[in-house]
């Protein structure tokens, strides 16, 4: 985390326009580096940008601006056009380049001392001149694609640094020296397509800035008498982007939908604004790894699941490759979805997962094979007498053993040359009684403790329950983390503590956020609701609701917002002579198969329907309820599937195995026996195809009951109520 050289990083910028050309005058903080870069306004088709080399003072910038003025006095000299924050990136649809520019900004959060923004306003400015413009730029098209570029709102969570890698964990900024390009071209830079251009034309990325989608909230706590600052950062990735029902599990390079990474923060309050010690977690979220995706309908809320069969599971083990890549090892999944249900949804996708991590594990070494946990959250909170949070709380506890966490000790010092070896650096504000030389100071961040390996958390949608189980495992780890600091003398806190409740409240923000993102409305809380105590019926209306916002924007909204989505990431790059985004189907059909960009050609292949709903239909084949007539076929008979049971006992201990060749689990086994799977259940798996799961990654955590299947959903559930 090396800071620039004298901290002159440029954070304020004046734009100027002459009739051929747009003057960017860009300064840092303390008001002593004045830079220009010089854009052409006379070519129409091509990007020309040009920066000055020279570093001015405040004096020889105004002089210079003087001297423009003059030389254009003949073609309306020189003109103040507006004031800016740094430049987001430069697009091009049929006709003229556009600049967009943050021109009002809102500080969120401190990090060691570097400023973390959100953008309060931003503008597209057309680049050519009126007297070069074509008149394409005017037509219906261009117009149209400008309101869609338009429609991604930046002053919706969306956040940057001047000098920090806010795109990047802590542990990665301290462990990894790399700066510049390279960060513009880590997943969650949204911006990264926008920026290229200009980017590889300057060598450099001085005037623009990384923004990063997603989620920021930083706020003072207190416990014990103490103050510290807690940071919630979760960061949505660029790759695989999209909506609901129009981005579903992994494509063929391995990146999943809706792909986040939340890293909580810990420092203590100082009253320099830099602590002495620092903890992070981090944990992962995305969709279920598995080739599969749903259509949307404006007739049913629960559109059929669509499975793509992936004999060697290629996708999936590309994405846990990546995942080892960002984090490490071990990667521990917490897989929430449905057991059984009456018509195989959750169910089936539980099952082809599990058979999934089987097969990937049978080829790594025993340090490096994916845990995999079970846990049927809908079932579990139904179930009277089950506190879902304490047992997500065990769970957590046992993950944090094996992954740890980052502590790392900082000391705060004038800035030297170089900085010993393991050590990275932080800057320090200018501002600070650090030195009086004007000199710059630093933070040097020196690792204690590492993380290694992470949690990897998903439901169906990745929203709802996995936000229940993010919160149990954020909670755990804040315990650690402050008594890692020294802030609390045990390292756990107890679910009704008021900081449990603080905790909540970030984390109930943060999936309320991601899911109107990702889904439509905001996140159903039930779990969170009951913990408060809140009456029932309210909770109730209150999911009701959001059903019906969720449902409407999945059936009628997501569409544009996908189309948005793609033309801000460049997925789709509007081309004179071919058909406009909006003529093209739905993005949905780019899912399975493509190599990243909607210019290709599409190809859809043919998927049978079912008439029945929720039916979860194979690729070239036909729905699951449809396949026994009387033919020999590898699928049990729907009707027969609704008779099975599993016998009901007391909740299992929760632990998390570690691969050992001398023991042996059942897939659905609990530990020591006491649950296993009935024998018709084990039977339809292996007519599935799902082989007996003999190894100690998996372990599952349901409760099982005899009171029958609970096979609705959240969203269906509350909208039949």
């Amino acid at each position: 985390m090396e800071a620039m050289t004298g901290g002159k990083f440029l954070q304020k910028f004046r734009l100027y326009e002459t009739r051929s050309k747009f003057y960017l005058i860009g300064r840092d903080k303390s008001r002593s580096h004045w830079r220009v870069l010089k854009i052409d306004r006379l070519e129409c088709a091509e990007l020309g940008v040009e920066e000055d080399p020279t570093s001015y003072t405040e004096n020889e910038c105004q002089e210079l601006l003087w001297r423009i003025h003059e030389g254009n006095r003949l073609t309306g000299g020189l003109k103040f056009v507006t004031k800016c924050y740094g430049i987001v990136g430069f697009v091009k649809f049929l006709g003229p380049y556009y600049m967009v520019v943050i021109t009002r900004r809102r500080k969120v959060g401190t990090i060691c001392g570097h400023e973390i923004y959100s953008i309060g306003k931003s503008e597209m400015i057309a680049i050519p001149s009126v007297i070069v413009c074509p008149n394409v730029a005017y037509s219906r098209d261009e117009n149209r694609y400008k309101r869609l570029l338009c429609s991604v709102d930046l002053s919706k969570d969306f956040f940057f640094s001047y000098s920090y890698n806010i795109m990047r964990s802590l542990q990665k900024n301290i462990t990894e020296k790399n700066t510049g390009q390279v960060v513009y071209e880590t997943m969650f830079v949204w911006n990264e397509f926008l920026t290229r251009a200009v980017r590889n034309h300057l060598k450099n990325t001085s005037w623009t800035v990384a923004l990063v989608h997603g989620f920021f909230k930083q706020s003072k706590l207190s416990v014990s008498g103490k103050d510290f600052w807690l940071t919630l950062i979760a960061r949505r990735s660029r790759h695989f982007a999209g909506t609901r029902f129009l981005k579903r599990g992994v494509n063929e390079k391995g990146r999943v939908a809706n792909d986040v990474e939340t890293e909580q923060i810990v420092f203590e309050d100082t009253s320099d604004g830099i602590p002495s010690h620092m903890a992070s977690v981090v944990q992962h979220r995305g969709s279920i790894p598995l080739v599969w995706f749903q259509e949307t309908s404006r007739l049913n809320i629960r559109p059929d699941i669509i499975l793509k069969p992936d004999v060697d599971y290629k996708a999936t083990r590309l994405h846990f490759e990546n995942l080892a890549l960002r984090y490490g090892n071990p990667i521990i999944i917490l897989n929430l979805i449905k057991t059984r249900e009456k018509k195989p949804r959750e169910s089936l996708l539980r099952a082809e997962f599990a058979k999934a991590i089987h097969y990937i594990n049978k080829g790594l070494t025993e340090d490096k094979r994916l845990k995999f946990l079970h846990m049927d959250l809908s079932k579990l909170s139904r179930r009277k007498g089950t506190n879902v949070l304490a047992l997500l709380n065990k769970v957590a506890s046992d993950v944090l053993d094996l992954t740890e966490f980052l502590h790392c000790e900082i000391s705060t010092s004038a800035k030297s040359e170089g900085a010993p070896s393991g050590e990275r650096t932080v800057a320090k504000p200018r501002d600070d009684k650090c030195s009086s030389d004007q000199s710059e100071c630093v933070a040097k961040l020196v690792p204690l403790l590492l993380q290694k390996g992470v949690l990897r958390t998903n439901c169906i949608d990745c929203l709802d329950r996995t936000n229940v189980a993010q919160f149990a495992y954020g909670l755990t780890a804040l315990g650690r983390q402050l008594h890692a600091l020294g802030i609390i003398e045990s390292p756990k806190i107890e679910l009704h503590a008021p900081l449990a409740d603080d905790l909540m409240d970030f984390y109930e923000r943060m999936g309320d956020t991601l899911a109107i993102q990702y889904g439509g409305s905001a996140a159903h809380n039930k779990i969170f609701c009951e913990q408060r105590g809140q009456w029932k019926a309210a909770t109730q209306s209150q999911e009701f609701l959001r059903t019906l916002q969720r449902y409407y924007n999945n059936a009628y909204t997501d569409n544009d917002k996908q189309d948005a989505i793609n033309v801000f990431l460049g997925h789709f790059q509007p081309q004179q002579g071919k058909p406009a985004l909006w003529k093209l189907d739905s993005d949905q059909h780019y899912n399975i198969g493509r190599q990243g960009t909607l210019k290709e050609e599409i190809a859809r292949s043919f998927i049978k329907r079912s008439l029945s709903d929720g039916n979860i239909l194979l690729e070239n084949s036909l729905p699951v309820s449809n396949c026994n007539n009387g033919e020999k076929t590898g699928l049990l008979p729907m009707q027969q599937l609704d008779d099975i049971r599993e016998p009901s006992d007391s909740a299992p201990d929760i632990s998390i195995c570690e691969p050992n060749p001398s023991s042996s689990m059942n897939y659905g086994t609990v530990p020591g026996g006491r649950h296993s799977m009935s024998e018709e259940w084990q039977n339809y798996l292996k007519r599935l195809g799902y082989p007996e799961l003999h190894s100690s990654n998996f372990l599952d955590l349901d409760l099982l009951s005899s009171s029958g299947n609970s096979c609705d959903e959240e969203d269906e559930e509350v909208f039949e109520r």
